[in-house]
């Protein structure tokens, strides 16, 4: 497939956009922890809670929420139930996905984003407020429902490309890396003063068979597909 390296720029084109975004608003499990740790003090301590902390807590985790989906679609890091999956071949695994994508995801995707805008524009229209005593803006935080879509969509058809290259390959294109679980068990193990050198080793070798066993079953023994 003489195009293969080029569609592999455009898919980790796509895994750079959305890595950016997840990581950008993964900043306000930050934000939202300083807010309640704050407005725990001021209510507890102080007896003067703030009347808007509560909505704003339920807009900041919304946003987070929403506007991660597309760096957990481009990381596979999705529940999927794998009892069966696991066990498929590369493509058999690309044509299940493809069909679902098509039939679930571009459907439900696109309505999620056409209505969110939609529902974006009349909060705009009327400046629409959170009902308590201090009232604060509500359709910023509704924008993010048509934006995340979007960006879900494009991931989305991302991993489309991904599983028609699959069926024309017989593998699985690689992920763009980002840091996983087993690199931060690997760093704090080697920065570790409480474990000798040996033991450290063996602690990382025996976590890296364990991840490497459980990569074999999630891409159903990907090498040896024809």
């Amino acid at each position: 497939m003489t195009s293969l390296p080029n569609v592999q720029r455009l898919l980790h084109a796509a895994d750079r956009m959305s890595t950016w975004t997840g990581k950008t608003f993964a900043w306000l499990i930050v934000a939202l922890m300083l807010v309640v740790c704050a407005e725990v003090f001021k209510r507890y301590a102080l007896n003067a809670p703030t009347a808007w902390i509560y909505d704003a807590n339920n807009m900041m985790y919304g946003t987070l929420f929403m506007m991660c989906g597309a760096y957990a679609l481009c990381q596979d890091a999705h529940v999927r139930g794998d009892f069966l999956y696991g066990s498929m071949k590369p493509r058999t695994q690309a044509t299940l996905d493809l069909v679902l994508y098509v039939v679930f995801f571009l459907p439900g995707v696109c309505a999620l984003t056409w209505s969110g805008w939609s529902y974006f524009q009349d909060s705009l229209a009327m400046r629409e407020q959170t009902f308590n005593a201090t009232p604060i803006p509500l359709y910023p935080f509704k924008f993010i429902i048509p934006l995340s879509g979007a960006v879900v969509l494009l991931q989305g058809i991302a991993e489309i490309i991904r599983c028609i290259v699959c069926l024309k390959t017989g593998t699985w294109t690689p992920r763009l890396k980002d840091a996983e679980e087993m690199d931060v068990v690997e760093e704090q193990l080697a920065a570790s003063t409480y474990v000798d050198e040996k033991s450290k080793q063996e602690a990382i070798a025996k976590a890296h068979a364990i991840d490497e066993a459980a990569r074999q079953r999630g891409t159903g023994n990907v090498g040896s597909a024809s």
